[in-house]
């Protein structure tokens, strides 16, 4: 290593202020040019692991709005009119085609078709018209800025390896999140504030379990975790000092830890021990800096309207959105928002009612938003699930109850902003919405389009571990060009 560039990476805080008051303004000045990605070999300082983007990205951030269990896309995007003559019908073999099902489904004697009893309605998206159905009339008036994607499709067919899957791009857990791919990258906009945040609301269907597995840094420096804002107490934990202790005595105790942490690292080189230093520093930091985030007495009354009833509750869809757009304004890169409830077994008419209600106004508000504040254009806002349901009822069947079991091979999302074709819909699937015909879309595929979008060469941002260089689409991935603005 370069002994200037090891120098700048163990310098502490205490030393930096010391010895570095010199060149200041000129230090100063070469960070806002970076964090506006304009690092360079003439301006080498850096933040993250690239510098600067490969190329002039189109967003700068990232609203991930993460549909926890699998949304049905034949009850809310893809318009099947033609099911409801096939009403409990067997799906022909033709259509299913020896894909697998789940164990929930597999002992069934008969697949038979459910059409969706919701009704659909055709909304103005600048190009042939959007259909979505009437539990997402909100959502459904931002049609004109969403590019809707038919035609995804994944390799999991259960929930923890498809949940996994979408966040890390590997079924099995302990690969790094693409939120920690993008600290590691981009780096942060924000000394305050973590580069990556995960927020969790609610749902009122059947919720599956969530662990820190899907934002942990992986094998990556811990400092580029998410960092889970928790909707009741302390945003996060700790963050209030204990009892007896100021702020004067926290800034000493860990100057102290600092230097006892240089010390070791000095002894070891291990650089995980620079990484803690860097936590504690943010820590401290967001002491000041998060109290501020989560007062919504500065945001006027018409903004919490946009965003419908619930905006006030700490854990709800509606409040994590309003602070998906505070983290954005405030330079967070990648904010994660799960949303839970969307695994309809069974009931599936009344829970996914109350699902799309808690959800609709809340991400509807969030696009209109970022529209009206300028920042639509530099923020890319994804929604989706780890999958799809299947056009047949999982257990009994009637006119106005069914369930849906999980289908990789074929289910929606969709992006607008930071650089995606607005008012488009990409792909189609059959008249079962069981496979795809044109457009198909991989998770990979979703990641290296995603990463290109942020101005990054998915097969550029790499790190070395244990012996290969890993990457978040690891050997595959390409980029849907057709979706690009």
């Amino acid at each position: 290593m370069d002994p200037i560039e090891e120098y700048c990476r163990n310098i502490t805080r205490r030393e930096f202020f010391s010895k570095m008051a010199v060149g200041a303004g000129a230090i100063a000045f070469g960070d806002l040019l970076t964090r506006d990605g304009y690092a360079s070999a003439e301006n080498p300082l850096k933040y993250g692991q690239m510098g600067a983007p490969h190329f002039a990205p189109k967003a700068k951030r990232v609203i991930y709005l993460f549909q926890n269990g699998g949304p049905s896309q034949l009850d809310i995007f893809d318009y099947k009119p033609g099911l409801k003559q096939k009403f409990d019908q067997d799906l022909p073999d033709s259509v299913r085609q020896g894909q697998r099902v789940t164990g929930m489904t597999s002992g069934q004697n008969r697949f038979p078709v459910a059409p969706s009893i919701f009704e659909f309605k055709k909304y103005d998206n600048n190009q042939d018209g959007l259909w979505v159905s009437e539990l997402y009339p909100h959502t459904a008036s931002m049609a004109h800025e969403m590019c809707v994607m038919y035609g995804m499709h994944t390799d999991a067919i259960n929930h923890v390896p498809g949940i996994t899957f979408l966040q890390t791009g590997h079924q099995q857990p302990g690969r790094p999140a693409m939120g920690s791919w993008m600290s590691y990258g981009l780096g942060s906009a924000n000394d305050n504030l973590p580069s990556y945040v995960v927020m969790i609301s609610q749902g009122y269907g059947n919720m599956q379990a969530i662990s820190s597995n899907l934002w942990s840094s992986g094998f990556l420096p811990s400092e580029h975790q998410g960092i889970n804002f928790r909707g009741a107490g302390d945003p996060v934990l700790y963050l209030s000092d204990p009892k007896g202790m100021n702020r004067t005595d926290r800034r000493r105790m860990l100057d102290a830890i600092a230097d006892l942490n240089q010390e070791e690292y000095h002894r070891t080189k291990d650089d995980e021990i620079m990484a803690r230093i860097s936590q504690y520093e943010m820590a401290y930091r967001m002491q000041v800096s998060v109290p501020e985030l989560t007062d919504l007495s500065d945001e006027d009354e018409d903004t919490l309207a946009l965003y419908g009833p619930d905006v006030h509750t700490p854990g709800s869809y509606a409040y994590n959105c309003i602070m998906a757009r505070r983290m954005a304004e405030r330079g967070v890169r990648f904010v994660q928002l799960y949303n839970r409830g969307w695994d309809q077994h069974g009931n599936l008419p009344n829970e996914i009612k109350k699902q799309c209600k808690a959800s609709d106004q809340p991400q509807a508000g969030l696009l209109k938003d970022l529209k009206r504040r300028g920042m639509l254009d530099e923020t890319l806002v994804v929604w989706g699930g780890e999958f799809g349901r299947g056009v047949y009822s999982q257990g009994k069947l009637t006119e106005e109850n069914y369930g849906r079991d999980h289908h990789p091979k074929c289910f929606t999302m969709w992006m607008a902003g930071g650089g995606v074709k607005p008012g488009i819909t990409y792909g189609q699937t059959d008249e079962y919405s069981y496979n795809i015909l044109d457009g198909g879309i991989h998770v990979h595929d979703l990641h290296a389009t995603m990463f290109h979008l942020l101005g990054i060469n998915h097969e550029k941002l790499t790190y070395r571990y244990q012996g290969r260089d890993f990457r978040l689409t690891d050997v595959h991935g390409k980029i849907v060009k057709d979706i690009l603005a």
